[in-house]
């Protein structure tokens, strides 16, 4: 009796094992194929975010470049702008300039008529005497 129930037992103990391991590769496979689902579904979630990033970082640049081209519109009406500041400077420096020279000449003038009145005096006196 005591071999029959010992029997027994390591029968029911065998079929408990052979069961426990049928559930545990059901639940593996089970498992293996969530897995490869979610392996695809984290490829494509994964290609969406970089699509996304690529596009962000395109906007980004698109963005970059159109504030650089307007940076350097601005630079250029800004060196005009210097340019023509430079050139109105010189022009009413060449103005001052030619407004003193004509002040000179002037003065020049009225000396060289005075001279020529001294030298008319002078040939006056010499012709007289």
């Amino acid at each position: 009796m005591f071999g029959v129930k010992r029997k027994s037992t390591l029968v029911g103990l065998a079929f408990l094992m052979f069961m426990g391991i049928a559930v545990y590769f059901r639940l593996w496979a089970i498992d293996y194929n969530i897995s490869i689902d979610d392996s695809e579904l984290l490829r494509r979630q994964f290609d969406i975010a970089n699509r996304e990033a690529m596009d962000e970082s395109a906007e980004w640049r698109l963005k970059y470049d159109k504030e650089v081209d307007r940076m350097n519109r601005c630079l250029k009406e800004l060196q005009v702008f210097q340019n023509s500041s430079q050139i109105a400077k010189d022009a009413s420096g060449i103005n001052h300039k030619f407004a003193i020279l004509q002040k000179e000449n002037a003065i020049l003038l009225e000396r060289v008529e005075t001279l020529k009145r001294q030298l008319e005096e002078e040939k006056l006196k010499c012709n007289s005497q």
